[in-house]
């Protein structure tokens, strides 16, 4: 059977402001972001949701629905990122976190890494003044103050390298986003990954905040506040990249287990902060110790971070995360002291 993805460029481009538009034929945002980055495969969607879709994007379900085309990944050699919701390479990725939980850290970073594999960098300048963006810049190759402009360096930049693109959630709410990503459908250049951020936090109260996305990372209140960077959420960020075939099925496999565990885990966490270790059940303390040492292992000490840490920033590939947290699962670490597992890089 012919692997199958929902084609969420086509619904950026026909179906701007999709929540409101989800709401009023009767389908929950919730789950038209799901189909999107793919925590739902097409097929197990139902068929009334794809029709109600692709009436609202005017197309056919041939249209809609896409066959056999993978999705690639780019590696970060950030573990939690690529375990759990790799980046899409010439994707849509949005950050729905609120100020001071480490996106602009996790972007630096990112913008550090990708620039040494050889993508350009631009980043579109949100209105007004923004201070806490200055760590950022330095690791961007251009900055540009308008939606022309971004065209006009990626044009420039994108004939011979990849391209990250990053602009600010207001730039999606005046369509300029969709407008220039139609765009860049029409001229010849490498891929143009974008990503969207929102410098005022709003997005976490918000249903489907930036439109379709290929990934989304959701940044988590409870490991910022326990200072377990990076922050994002390994349960609510997803990826397209993880639907069926576009990815190495033992990937797939330890993800699941991965995300099964630290569900898990965080239920017995709750029971635990409010009546003590004393409250998990014989049978679950061992999940309990595992959820642990996975979630120690998963920190990961940031090159850009470096200053201020005094840790020397580290990259694992894929292959190795794979494995150490396989090994996590299998109960390989269970002796080993849960401080030795804190912001590390490979076992």
């Amino acid at each position: 059977m012919d692997e199958l993805r929902l084609n969420v460029s086509l619904l950026r481009r026909r179906v701007p402001n999709l929540t409101s538009a989800a709401k009023s034929i009767g389908l929950r945002p919730a789950t038209v972001s799901n189909l999107c980055t793919g925590k739902i495969p097409i097929g197990r969607s139902e068929v009334r949701t794809l029709v109600a879709l692709a009436s609202l994007a005017q197309c056919s379900l041939d249209e809609l629905i896409l066959r056999g085309e993978s999705v690639e990944m780019i590696e970060t050699k950030i573990k939690t990122l690529d375990l759990f919701a790799p980046i899409a390479k010439g994707g849509t990725i949005g950050l729905v976190a609120r100020p001071k939980m480490g996106q602009l850290v996790l972007l630096g970073e990112l913008f550090y890494r990708l620039k040494k594999e050889g993508y350009s960098i631009i980043l579109l300048k949100p209105e007004g003044n923004h201070p806490e963006l200055n760590d950022v810049f330095e690791h961007v190759d251009v900055v540009v103050d308008s939606i022309e402009k971004a065209y006009e360096q990626t044009i420039q930049l994108g004939t011979k390298n990849d391209v990250i693109f990053t602009a600010d959630r207001s730039h999606v709410l005046t369509g300029e986003i969709y407008e220039l990503q139609e765009r860049f459908q029409n001229v010849n250049v490498q891929s143009v990954t974008t990503f969207l951020l929102d410098l005022k936090g709003e997005v976490v109260d918000e249903d489907l905040p930036y439109g379709p996305l290929e990934t989304l990372w959701h940044f988590d209140a409870d490991l910022t506040a326990r200072h377990r960077f990076p922050a994002v959420n390994p349960i609510y960020s997803t990826s397209s990249v993880l639907e069926g075939a576009h990815l190495d099925q033992n990937h797939l496999f330890i993800q699941q287990r991965a995300q099964k565990l630290l569900r898990r885990y965080r239920e017995l966490r709750s029971l635990v902060n409010v009546k003590g270790t004393n409250s998990i059940p014989t049978a679950e303390i061992e999940t309990f110790n595992r959820g642990e040492r996975l979630e120690a292992y998963l920190t990961q000490p940031f090159y850009v971070a470096e200053p201020y840490t005094g840790i020397k920033g580290v990259s694992v590939e894929l292959k190795d995360t794979l494995d150490d947290v396989r090994k996590i699962l299998d109960g390989a670490v269970d002796s080993e002291d849960l401080k030795t597992l804190n912001y590390i890089g490979s076992l």
